[in-house]
């Protein structure tokens, strides 16, 4: 028994379990990232909105 063979058998390890990792997730873990992205851009954009109309309203503050 040689290296060569240990180091195939680990390749194929590797390869089956992301394989079977891979084929049940899916587009789940993209869609996913996409959502929570879009979630995250309108909440931030709430917040910009809230922030720049408190600076219109406040005539005191340094520009």
């Amino acid at each position: 028994m040689n290296s060569n063979v240990v180091f195939e058998w680990l390749g194929d390890l590797i390869l089956t379990s992301t394989t079977v990792v891979f084929d049940n997730i899916g587009n789940l873990f993209n869609n996913a990232a996409i959502i929570l992205g879009f979630i995250g851009l309108f909440y931030w954009l709430n917040l910009q909105r809230k922030y720049n109309q408190e600076a219109e309203n406040d005539p005191n503050q340094i520009k």
